[in-house]
């Protein structure tokens, strides 16, 4: 079992003022870690079948992604796919590969989208081979795979992500609140 617990909460609000705007590398210094990660590519493609049928749309069609390789310590630690409908994201810093201050959240507050209600499935799989040397892993070892979708006051969907993490180093949390 890994020594780290990961929860979505931290990621999926816009920072209060004051707040880190690296929040995992807030989350990670607070375990006395380096927490890092690398825009790998980002821009305007064809929403993948998965990515389609998350956001309510028709394969095919524009999207924007942010692929992000995340890291703990130096170590490749999770791959995360960010996708948003072209119309939000279309001309916004969402479609480079610098940093957003605040983190894309909070720049999709600014622009009017904000999130109210999460979905999030979680299954497990072995890795493709890209999976397995991204993230540096064993013939034998599996993935969890995260497949959030983010959607505001309307229903709307306004992103989608796509989470890969190696299985034996990761344990996540879920808190919820009913009522």
């Amino acid at each position: 079992m890994s020594d780290w617990t990961s929860t979505s909460m931290p990621y999926l609000a816009p920072p209060v003022e004051g707040a880190p705007s690296d929040v995992w590398g807030a989350e990670a210094s607070a375990q006395g870690r380096r927490g890092t990660q690398r825009i790998a590519q980002a821009g305007e493609v064809p929403a993948p079948p998965a990515v389609a049928a998350l956001l309510g749309m028709e394969p095919g069609r524009p999207v924007v992604v942010r692929r992000r390789i995340i890291e703990l310590d130096d170590t490749p630690c999770e791959l995360t796919d960010t996708y948003y409908p072209a119309d939000i994201a279309r001309g916004t810093r969402l479609t480079g590969t610098g940093k957003i201050r605040g983190g894309a959240v909070a720049l999709l507050a600014e622009l009017g989208h904000v999130g109210v209600r999460v979905q999030e499935d979680v299954t497990a799989h072995m890795p493709d081979a890209e999976e397995r040397a991204e993230l540096h892993l064993a013939e034998n070892e599996p993935v969890l795979h995260i497949a959030r979708l983010t959607l505001d006051a309307d229903g709307r969907p306004i992103q989608a992500d796509l989470i890969t993490m190696p299985a034996r180093r990761q344990r996540l949390r879920y808190e919820i609140r009913i009522g």
